[in-house]
């Protein structure tokens, strides 16, 4: 049967301006880092995406090495363009970028103008895209003069294969340059998106959030519910397939004994409020409006449901910040610190 979006999706959802420009990103945001690979049944992939749109979440994120393997999630993400979401293109914010590893050889990664304008032209083929609304610099690369990723970025957009610029991963320095960069081009920046949670706060200690606010530049968090850990699905222990016991992007060493106990923690006060501990961790994200929109995953429908309610009490009391605080102490896990710190 043919999909048909809900009739009252934008009734509920909050659209936030980005930054300074015309531009309104959903408070949530769907990513499809993981779960849209050939590890994942397409018809999933359908049901997530369907749910999100359903519930007016109008923005999807995907990279050039989503998958597995790499640039699958593209491909099936183009399938539910053309199956599911045809005649909706001017509803949707449709991202991608380039950085990570794609293919062998010295140009196959990174911030080389070589490696960006062939990565978008390779997402656009695989999404069946003429454009995409924001395309992102990745992560930023020491070896590369930033004047040469900016170029570049600044003639995807003006080229019309995308309609903003965005960057990933890059620190408060880096993020200053860039946007200097971009503004003498004539490309203002659009957006950032770093990571961000309740256990990984490195935009606070560098100063990068307080920068984007000031630049006037929008951001998007990913990982706010650091790969899974701020869900109810580590509070006993590790599941049998779950996130770290795959190897993908959580360290099973991180889920001990010590870290489940304050897990505990963060969900009584969660249940407290009256939210799951997901609903409660997006909403710490998004207070106070100091970020854009929080970019959750999902590997069902009813974890996008679930996520969706976090925007019902968006609202923290000086107590219950200084009680999340008391119990956010989880280790080193920002997986790009390495990009963030050069």
């Amino acid at each position: 049967m043919p999909y048909t979006p809900a009739d009252n999706r934008y009734d509920t959802m909050v659209y936030r301006r980005c930054g300074r420009s015309g531009l309104k990103l959903p408070a949530l945001s769907l990513g499809l880092w993981h779960n849209f690979g050939h590890d994942t049944p397409h018809d999933t992939k359908r049901a997530i995406c369907q749910t999100a749109f359903d519930a007016g979440i109008t923005h999807f994120d995907l990279a050039n090495n989503y998958g597995p393997p790499p640039g699958s999630a593209e491909e099936a993400f183009g399938e539910i363009l053309r199956t599911d979401f045809a005649g909706y293109r001017d509803e949707l914010i449709i991202s991608s970028k380039a950085g990570y590893m794609m293919w062998p050889g010295p140009y196959g990664e990174l911030g080389s103008r070589k490696y960006l304008m062939s990565s978008c032209d390779q997402s656009l083929k695989r999404m069946g895209l003429d454009y995409v609304d924001i395309f992102y610099s990745h992560r930023f690369d020491p070896e590369t003069p930033l004047e040469e990723t900016m170029q570049a970025l600044h003639d995807i957009v003006r080229s019309g294969k995308a309609l903003y610029a965005g960057i990933s991963s890059y620190n408060a320095q880096r993020t200053k340059e860039a946007v200097a960069i971009l503004t003498d081009l004539g490309t203002p920046m659009l957006i950032h998106q770093p990571s961000y949670n309740m256990l990984n706060r490195w935009v606070e200690e560098d100063g990068l959030k307080e920068t984007l606010t000031d630049l006037g530049v929008g951001s998007i968090a990913f990982t706010p519910l650091a790969q899974g850990m701020l869900t109810g699905k580590y509070l006993n222990g590790i599941p049998e397939g779950s996130r770290a016991t795959q190897g993908k992007s959580l360290n099973a060493d991180l889920i001990n004994d010590d870290t489940i106990g304050k897990l505990n923690k963060l969900n009584d006060i969660a249940a407290a409020r009256g939210q799951t501990l997901a609903q409660m961790a997006i909403a710490w994200v998004l207070r106070n409006g100091g970020i854009t929109t929080a970019l959750i995953g999902a590997s069902k429908p009813s974890q996008v449901t679930d996520c969706i309610g976090a925007i019902d009490n968006l609202d923290f009391t000086a107590e219950e910040l200084a009680a999340i605080d008391q119990w956010t102490d989880a280790g080193d896990i920002n997986l790009w610190a390495k990009s963030s710190n050069s």
